[in-house]
Protein backbone atom coordinates (compact mmCIF):
# COMPACT_ATOMS: atom_id res chain seq x y z
CA UNK A 1 0.00 0.00 0.00
CA UNK A 2 1.43 3.30 -1.01
CA UNK A 3 -0.96 5.73 0.65
CA UNK A 4 -3.67 7.92 -0.81
CA UNK A 5 -2.28 9.57 -3.90
CA UNK A 6 -3.51 13.02 -3.01
CA UNK A 7 -5.53 13.01 0.17
CA UNK A 8 -7.80 16.00 0.46
CA UNK A 9 -6.81 18.83 2.77
CA UNK A 10 -8.95 20.45 5.43
CA UNK A 11 -9.56 23.38 3.06
CA UNK A 12 -10.67 21.03 0.26
CA UNK A 13 -13.02 19.21 2.64
CA UNK A 14 -14.58 22.48 3.81
CA UNK A 15 -14.93 23.64 0.19
CA UNK A 16 -16.66 20.34 -0.69
CA UNK A 17 -19.10 20.80 2.20
CA UNK A 18 -19.74 24.34 0.99
CA UNK A 19 -20.58 23.10 -2.53
CA UNK A 20 -23.16 20.81 -0.92
CA UNK A 21 -24.68 23.82 0.83
CA UNK A 22 -23.63 22.46 4.21
CA UNK A 23 -22.69 25.02 6.84
CA UNK A 24 -20.21 23.88 9.48
CA UNK A 25 -18.25 25.52 12.24
CA UNK A 26 -14.59 24.60 12.70
CA UNK A 27 -12.63 25.23 15.89
CA UNK A 28 -8.82 25.17 15.87
CA UNK A 29 -6.96 23.65 18.81
CA UNK A 30 -3.68 21.88 19.65
CA UNK A 31 -3.35 18.37 18.16
CA UNK A 32 -5.63 15.86 19.89
CA UNK A 33 -4.73 12.18 19.73
CA UNK A 34 -7.13 10.60 22.21
CA UNK A 35 -10.61 11.11 23.59
CA UNK A 36 -9.00 12.23 26.87
CA UNK A 37 -7.00 14.89 25.00
CA UNK A 38 -10.17 16.04 23.29
CA UNK A 39 -12.14 16.29 26.49
CA UNK A 40 -9.37 18.25 28.21
CA UNK A 41 -8.71 20.77 25.44
CA UNK A 42 -11.77 21.30 23.30
CA UNK A 43 -13.58 23.73 25.56
CA UNK A 44 -17.33 23.88 25.21
CA UNK A 45 -18.08 22.66 21.71
CA UNK A 46 -21.71 21.54 21.81
CA UNK A 47 -23.00 18.28 20.36
CA UNK A 48 -21.88 14.69 20.12
CA UNK A 49 -18.16 14.09 19.94
CA UNK A 50 -16.94 11.14 17.93
CA UNK A 51 -14.67 8.19 18.50
CA UNK A 52 -13.71 6.34 15.33
CA UNK A 53 -12.69 2.72 14.92
CA UNK A 54 -11.00 1.75 11.65
CA UNK A 55 -11.51 -2.01 11.45
CA UNK A 56 -10.90 -4.84 9.01
CA UNK A 57 -11.94 -8.46 8.79
CA UNK A 58 -9.95 -11.44 7.54
CA UNK A 59 -11.18 -10.90 3.96
CA UNK A 60 -9.74 -7.35 3.95
CA UNK A 61 -13.13 -5.69 4.18
CA UNK A 62 -12.71 -2.32 5.89
CA UNK A 63 -15.13 -0.61 8.25
CA UNK A 64 -15.21 2.82 9.82
CA UNK A 65 -17.32 2.66 12.96
CA UNK A 66 -18.15 6.10 14.35
CA UNK A 67 -19.60 6.22 17.87
CA UNK A 68 -19.97 8.76 20.67
CA UNK A 69 -16.69 9.39 22.49
CA UNK A 70 -18.07 7.82 25.68
CA UNK A 71 -19.42 4.70 23.95
CA UNK A 72 -18.07 1.27 24.68
CA UNK A 73 -17.88 -1.16 21.76
CA UNK A 74 -17.49 -4.92 22.11
CA UNK A 75 -14.81 -5.68 19.53
CA UNK A 76 -15.31 -9.42 20.02
CA UNK A 77 -18.96 -9.18 18.93
CA UNK A 78 -19.18 -6.16 16.62
CA UNK A 79 -18.45 -8.21 13.50
CA UNK A 80 -21.89 -9.80 13.82
CA UNK A 81 -23.53 -6.37 13.83
CA UNK A 82 -21.63 -4.73 10.98
CA UNK A 83 -21.63 -7.63 8.51
CA UNK A 84 -17.95 -8.52 8.70
CA UNK A 85 -16.92 -11.97 7.46
CA UNK A 86 -14.97 -12.70 10.65
CA UNK A 87 -13.88 -11.09 13.87
CA UNK A 88 -12.34 -7.71 13.24
CA UNK A 89 -9.03 -6.13 14.11
CA UNK A 90 -7.79 -2.58 13.80
CA UNK A 91 -6.72 -1.64 10.30
CA UNK A 92 -3.05 -0.83 9.83
CA UNK A 93 -1.89 2.80 9.54
CA UNK A 94 -0.89 2.20 5.89
CA UNK A 95 -4.43 1.10 5.01
CA UNK A 96 -5.86 4.03 6.95
CA UNK A 97 -3.74 6.46 4.92
CA UNK A 98 -4.47 4.71 1.62
CA UNK A 99 -8.23 4.51 2.10
CA UNK A 100 -9.16 7.51 4.25
CA UNK A 101 -6.10 9.75 3.74
CA UNK A 102 -5.49 10.27 7.46
CA UNK A 103 -2.99 9.14 10.06
CA UNK A 104 -3.79 7.44 13.38
CA UNK A 105 -5.07 10.07 15.79
CA UNK A 106 -6.89 11.88 12.99
CA UNK A 107 -9.41 9.17 12.04
CA UNK A 108 -12.68 10.82 11.10
CA UNK A 109 -15.91 10.23 9.24
CA UNK A 110 -14.77 13.08 6.97
CA UNK A 111 -12.03 10.74 5.70
CA UNK A 112 -14.68 9.19 3.45
CA UNK A 113 -13.99 12.05 1.04
CA UNK A 114 -10.70 10.24 0.25
CA UNK A 115 -12.25 6.76 -0.18
CA UNK A 116 -13.11 7.31 -3.83
CA UNK A 117 -13.15 3.56 -4.52
CA UNK A 118 -15.79 2.94 -1.85
CA UNK A 119 -13.79 0.27 -0.02
CA UNK A 120 -14.75 1.42 3.47
CA UNK A 121 -18.16 0.59 4.92
CA UNK A 122 -19.35 3.31 7.31
CA UNK A 123 -21.31 2.41 10.42
CA UNK A 124 -22.71 5.29 12.46
CA UNK A 125 -23.87 4.41 15.96
CA UNK A 126 -27.55 5.21 16.41
CA UNK A 127 -26.89 6.75 19.83
CA UNK A 128 -24.40 9.23 18.33
CA UNK A 129 -26.88 10.16 15.61
CA UNK A 130 -29.45 11.25 18.23
CA UNK A 131 -27.36 14.44 18.62
CA UNK A 132 -28.44 17.47 16.59
CA UNK A 133 -24.75 18.33 16.07
CA UNK A 134 -21.86 15.92 15.48
CA UNK A 135 -18.21 16.91 15.98
CA UNK A 136 -15.35 15.33 14.05
CA UNK A 137 -11.82 16.15 12.95
CA UNK A 138 -11.69 17.85 9.50
CA UNK A 139 -8.94 15.44 8.28
CA UNK A 140 -6.54 16.83 10.90
CA UNK A 141 -6.51 16.43 14.66
CA UNK A 142 -5.70 20.14 15.04
CA UNK A 143 -9.33 21.19 14.63
CA UNK A 144 -12.88 20.05 15.32
CA UNK A 145 -15.71 20.60 12.85
CA UNK A 146 -19.32 20.73 14.02
CA UNK A 147 -21.91 19.54 11.50
CA UNK A 148 -25.65 18.95 11.82
CA UNK A 149 -26.38 15.22 11.94
CA UNK A 150 -28.63 15.43 8.86
CA UNK A 151 -25.90 17.28 6.97
CA UNK A 152 -23.41 14.60 7.99
CA UNK A 153 -25.63 12.03 6.28
CA UNK A 154 -25.77 14.26 3.17
CA UNK A 155 -21.95 14.47 3.18
CA UNK A 156 -21.62 10.69 3.48
CA UNK A 157 -23.99 10.10 0.57
CA UNK A 158 -22.22 12.76 -1.52
CA UNK A 159 -18.99 10.76 -1.15
CA UNK A 160 -20.73 7.71 -2.62
CA UNK A 161 -21.08 5.84 0.67
CA UNK A 162 -24.12 4.47 2.43
CA UNK A 163 -24.66 5.75 5.94
CA UNK A 164 -25.49 2.59 7.85
CA UNK A 165 -26.95 3.54 11.23
CA UNK A 166 -26.82 0.73 13.78
CA UNK A 167 -26.78 0.35 17.55
CA UNK A 168 -23.17 -0.78 18.04
CA UNK A 169 -22.36 0.75 21.43
CA UNK A 170 -23.07 -0.77 24.80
Amino acid sequence: MTGATNPKTRAELLAFLDTLGITVQTHDHPPLYTVADSQALRGTIAGGHTKNLFLKDKKDNFFLVTVDEEASVDLKQIHQLIGASSRVSFGKPEALMELLGVAPGSVTVFGLINDTSGKVKLVLDSTLMENAMINAHPLTNEATTSIASGDLLRFVEATGHDAVILKVSG
